[in-house]
């Protein structure tokens, strides 16, 4: 026993003494990666980020079997890989330089990430987009509306004007108007609100997109892509109302049928903090009705 307690000891004394300078260096390494995971996740990285996990996964396993060419390989690609994402990064990484030197750092250590994103749509904001959508169905007014849930859309928005109004039918329907300012282009809603206008949507490269769906369409489905959103799409042409999401499009027969899939909860499971972009998912796509 006593010999037992003596290694223990000996043990304890080779372990370094945590000072308060060892405190402060975690604190700030910590503050810098949740905020890189913060940035990975605004920017839509997260599938980029995937993406590179599963080659270090590749080249551990090519390591631990030594797959020596492909280990070769990898390594002296790695340079050029890096500046690659340089490169294509480029808008990303200057528009962070310029929130760092533009925001109050300390401020931002105490405010919870809850705090930074606003709630979610209510009831009212879900039958308001319907009463809209149906409304300007049958008078054929095209309209195009995406509903931002947990990935944030800031790019898109840069694209349009801001508005920054509370969501009411007639507030939708106006927007989408003939021959009004704001008319052209999709809108984006963040919780209970309107947030900007105009907005320019990337359209799919889905080849097996029947020929028969417009721009309109494509922009809901390419939007549906690469985000979580809800695109509400209201044809010009006859005027039959279609939700976009996960890549797929269908067609909506009924209000209520509407608000059902607006209301409803990402298939998902929830995972809590920064880490939420590490999470993948993979869903089927369909033609539309």
């Amino acid at each position: 026993m006593t010999e037992f307690l003596g290694n223990m000891y000996s043990w304890f004394t080779f372990i370094p003494k945590i000072t308060l300078s060892n405190l402060f260096e975690i604190l700030i390494l910590t503050v810098l990666i949740y905020e890189v995971l913060l940035w990975v996740k605004s920017t839509r990285a997260g599938v980029l980020l995937r993406g590179g996990m599963i080659i270090v996964g590749f080249y551990l396993l090519a390591a631990m079997l030594h797959l020596n060419t492909i280990t070769w390989i990898i390594n002296h690609m790695g340079q050029l890989v890096l500046t690659a994402l340089i490169i294509i990064f480029q808008p990303e990484l200057r528009k962070a330089l310029e929130q760092l030197g533009s925001k109050n750092i300390i401020t931002d250590l105490f405010i919870s990430e809850n705090s930074r994103q606003q709630e979610g749509y209510t009831e009212k904001t879900v039958n308001e987009i319907t009463r809209a959508a149906f409304e300007m169905g049958k008078v054929k007014t095209g309209a195009l509306i995406v509903i931002e849930r947990d990935t944030p859309l800031p790019e898109i928005e840069r694209t349009g004007i801001p508005v920054d109004g509370i969501v009411t039918s007639q507030l939708l329907i106006n927007i989408f108007e003939h021959n009004t300012p704001l008319h052209d282009g999709a809108i984006i809603i963040r919780g209970n609100r309107v947030t900007s206008a105009t907005c320019y949507l990337p359209l799919s490269d889905n080849l097996s997109i029947s020929k028969d769906l417009g721009t309109r369409h494509r922009a809901a489905l390419g939007i549906s892509e690469s985000t979580d959103s809800l695109t509400v799409v209201v044809s010009e042409e006859t005027g039959r109302v279609s939700l976009a999401a996960g890549g797929s499009l269908r067609r909506i027969n009924s209000p209520e049928e509407l608000k059902l899939a607006i209301a409803a909860k990402p298939e998902e499971e929830t995972v809590s903090g920064p880490f939420k972009l590490l999470k993948g998912w993979h869903k089927n796509e369909r033609k539309a009705e």
